[in-house]
């Protein structure tokens, strides 16, 4: 019975470790982690810092109006919260385009309570400000319109406030990131390369053993004839 070798069995367990070892191959991983360091930590610094302003909203049952219609609303006015801002005087409020509204401002609701929370997004501390106000300010005033036949109307719940630190990520925390994203990929380019290098041989020696030709069968010698 042939001796199990540790180190063959190692290797064979393990490609990633195989490729460290093979020479010309180990600097892919430190190289592809600096790469990553480099590009996420240029692009926190280079990317303008974005600043977020909440304002909440509620939405209260009339008198005559079922309690429990109030979470159905709610749900309702937080999916067109941006249609009914366009349509009404939150962009003037805010002092921003139609498509800058739709794009900078999301509105979440509760499942539980009848609330809705409206973020908006901007470079500017105080322009995100304005623009959730403006908002809530929409929904309000639409609210108070139909409120004869819907029974509930949106009232203002808080208002945002401005911003101290910006949302997005910092230069260091992109560099974090980068360095991980590129650990990642020169980790499974360290583990694919081995397997199509181990294809390719195992090809060319299939061609190489198709190409050798089989030994070739003794002639037949005809036999002398009795004198």
């Amino acid at each position: 019975m042939t001796p199990l070798n540790p180190h063959a069995l190692l290797k064979q367990r393990s490609p990633f470790l195989s490729a460290l070892r093979t020479p010309r191959r180990w600097w892919v991983l430190p190289a592809s982690v600096l790469v990553g360091v480099t590009l996420g930590g240029g692009y926190g610094a280079l990317k303008t810092p974005q600043y977020a302003a909440t304002s909440y909203v509620i939405v209260v049952p009339g008198e005559k109006s079922d309690p429990s219609a109030a979470l159905g609303f709610a749900q309702a006015y937080g999916r067109v919260a941006t249609d009914i801002a366009v349509t009404g005087d939150a962009q003037v409020w805010a002092g921003v385009s139609a498509a800058t509204l739709r794009a900078s401002v999301q509105a979440a609701t509760s499942p539980d309570a009848p609330m809705i929370s409206i973020t908006a997004r901007s470079t500017k501390p105080g322009k995100a400000v304005s623009m959730a106000d403006g908002v809530a300010r929409a929904l309000v005033l639409n609210s108070s319109h139909v409120s004869g036949s819907t029974g509930v109307k949106v009232v203002q719940f808080s208002r945002a406030t401005r911003p101290d630190e910006p949302v997005s990520p910092s230069a260091p925390l992109s560099a974090l990131v980068g360095g991980c994203a590129g650990g990642l990929i020169g980790s499974l380019a360290l583990l694919v390369r081995p397997r199509r290098a181990a294809r390719t041989e195992a090809r060319h020696s299939r061609q190489q053993t198709a190409a050798v030709p089989g030994p070739a069968g003794a002639q037949h010698q005809p036999e002398p004839e009795a004198v």
